[in-house]
């Protein structure tokens, strides 16, 4: 067997691989699956922009409704049923507004998932940005 950075470690056994990746898609999604869900129509998930209104204004997903991470209250979360689905986003991979908002959320008992890349990851996809608030 040729050893290297890449072989030196075994790999996972099947099963505990196929466990990770389970568990990291039930925590995240990306920006694609996000579009293609939005252009269906019905996407089943209430998709967060949890930036400030000002970055939100200057270009967002179509779709997203403008929750800053720090603004997200059990009583505005009354706005949706207690069953929903929220995927959140910020700016992209140097921000981890998203990643407070999911932990928010979470500990608000929310269901959620972070939109991998966030408005760089959306932008680099080539998918189409609203603006305005």
């Amino acid at each position: 067997m040729t050893v290297n950075a890449v072989t030196a470690i075994p790999p996972a056994a099947p099963s505990e691989a196929a466990a990770h990746f389970a568990r990291r898609l039930s925590l995240e999604t990306d920006c694609a699956d996000v579009e293609a869900a939005l252009r269906g129509g019905t996407p089943g998930f209430v998709l967060l922009d949890v930036r400030g209104p000002a970055a939100f204004a200057r270009g967002h997903v179509p779709g997203a409704v403008n929750l800053p991470h720090g603004a997200i209250t059990e009583a505005v979360l009354a706005a949706w049923p207690e069953e929903a689905l929220f995927v959140v986003y910020c700016a992209g991979p140097h921000c981890n507004g998203a990643d407070r908002a999911a932990l928010h959320l979470a500990r608000l008992g929310r269901r959620v998932k972070l939109m991998l890349g966030g408005m760089t990851g959306w932008a680099e996809e080539g998918f189409a940005t609203a603006e305005g608030m």
